[in-house]
């Protein structure tokens, strides 16, 4: 009989024999941690990719922050007003003019329209999928459907943006085992706080499960009552207010032996539960049978304090804390600028869906209760302090921030649910970003008078991301190998956008 020793992070090496148990599997699934994925066990082909590129500002972005808003904001409301449009498509709230003449933007970002110099919207965005599609807004992948997109571990997964340039990281540099991780999402694992199974999108899929980001959670409800997305089903929610003591941990903390430190029985607890929950998804059959030595890595994380320090955002002063707002998204905006300043690549903030009845952006109920009194605040404050202390500290022309989403949401309002609604919508939508070489003060594309269709210069999701690795210094042609060797294309059908570069 086959076997196989496994290194563990708690105790002693085990031996684990084929014909193994569902448990013995969850246990091999761990071995992502030390850079075994499925895909890692069979051959790697060496990495295709171009070297330079000629395009203007390739590299300039040293780092990232994603800004993921699940549920979809809606257009009309955020970056493409239609102050001409009849009351049935602009709604409740009205257009505001903002620091860049011509731009203007709904009245309920007045912070944001008041630095709009420093940013790009887009308000051409198109794509077929109006359903809640994380994998299709963040991966390469050509093509989904809701099965897909319910599925983390779903074979026919691409992965993600930050999971792909943690790989390409590490085979640039030979760095295996960075002192801070090149992936990271705060505040907890997507889809982890209300009813529904997580969704897809944030893994590293055919890279391994070694490229997952590493995720923090947050254990504490919050200060105050949301808006309700139904009638009678309102909750508090953190990403409205916390208090300030409340902090991030990493995801899987619990009880710690007496001889560990806190910040090494933290990661260790930490990685052992990424990892073991991770390959919750896998099907029974499948089989590992051989590993080599070079994977067995990730010590540097477990004998440094340098991630829980960048995430310690109570360290920062009152004041800067304000600033941001005393919500878990405006201190996880914080704690990712820590991050970005402590050396980290790529990291990600995830507006999630917290509590019963999903929620997060997903407005077909109390569209606009839930947008004045709750999500366009939060997201006003914390975005423009955290562009504002970018640019501070001399970070924002090599940090690239990307605010991005699904889809966005129907021209015409929906009168019949309380409190109104706008439904999903992907034939046009918009989105802002800012630093690290993307253009200042810019709107790039342009909406029909109701915002329903695109008027000129369409843009794919997948050429955001294929602008980003750019900027990233990362050639948008380059290749990756899937699972079984095939090279594949970082972006799928995406493709570079130098309008958005320029200007």
């Amino acid at each position: 009989m086959e076997c196989f020793r496994l290194i563990r992070l708690l105790g002693n090496p085990k031996t684990l024999c084929t014909g193994l148990s569902r448990r013995d599997l969850l246990h091999i699934g761990g071995l992502g941690a030390f850079g075994i994925g499925l895909g890692d066990v069979l051959a790697r082909p060496q990495l295709q990719a171009a070297e330079s590129s000629d395009a203007p500002r390739f590299g300039q972005a040293k780092s990232c922050i994603l800004i993921y808003k699940y549920g979809s904001p809606p257009q009309h409301e955020t970056y493409d007003p239609k102050p001409d449009a009849p009351s049935s498509i602009q709604g409740e709230m009205r257009a505001i003019p903002t620091n860049v003449p011509g731009i203007a933007l709904g009245e309920g970002l007045p912070k944001i329209a008041s630095i709009a110099d420093r940013m790009t919207f887009v308000r051409s965005l198109t794509h077929p999928y109006p359903l809640h599609g994380t994998v299709y807004a963040t991966t390469g992948i050509p093509n989904v459907d809701t099965k897909i997109e319910a599925k983390p571990r779903d074979k026919r997964q691409w992965p993600f943006i930050g999971s792909i340039v943690d790989y390409l990281d590490e085979r640039r540099t030979g760095e295996s085992a960075p002192s801070m991780p090149r992936n990271i999402a705060l505040p907890f694992m997507m889809g982890s706080k209300n009813e529904y199974p997580p969704l897809a999108g944030p893994y590293g899929a055919f890279l391994g499960t070694r490229h997952d980001p590493v995720y923090t959670d947050f254990m504490v409800k919050g200060t105050r009552v949301a808006p309700a997305v139904r009638p009678g089903k309102a909750f508090h929610d953190p990403q409205l207010s916390i208090r300030p003591t409340d902090k991030l941990q990493l995801a899987g903390t619990g009880t710690r032996h007496a001889d560990i430190s806190p910040r090494r029985f933290d990661l260790r607890r930490s990685l052992l539960s990424q990892f073991d929950q991770a390959r919750r998804w896998l099907d029974q059959a499948e089989r590992v049978h051989t590993y080599s030595g070079q994977q067995q890595l990730a010590y540097s994380l477990l004998a440094t304090g340098a991630l829980h320090k960048a995430l310690d955002y109570t360290r920062e002063p009152v004041a800067v804390r304000d600033r941001y707002g005393m919500s878990l998204f405006g201190q996880s905006c914080l704690a990712a600028r820590r991050l970005i300043q402590s050396g980290g690549r790529f990291v990600t903030v995830i507006w999630d869906a917290f509590g019963l009845n999903a929620g997060g952006w997903d407005t077909h109920h109390n569209h606009y209760g839930r947008l004045k009194e709750f999500l366009l605040p939060v997201f006003d404050q914390a975005f423009t302090a955290l562009l504002l202390d970018l640019e501070d500290r001399g970070m924002l022309d090599e940090t690239l921030v990307l605010v991005i989403s699904e889809h966005g949401r129907t021209p015409k309002i929906d009168s019949k649910p309380h409190g109104a609604g706008r439904h999903h919508w992907s034939r046009v939508y918009s989105q802002v970003y800012a630093g690290g070489g993307m253009s200042r003060g810019l709107v790039v594309g342009r909406s029909d008078p109701h915002g329903g269709d695109v008027a000129a210069t369409p843009v794919s999701p997948k050429d955001i991301l294929a602008t980003a690795f750019h900027l990233l210094g990362i050639d948008p042609e380059t290749t990756v190998p899937n699972a079984v060797g095939k090279p594949m294309p970082l972006t799928g059908t995406g493709r570079l956008r130098p309008e958005l570069l320029t200007g």
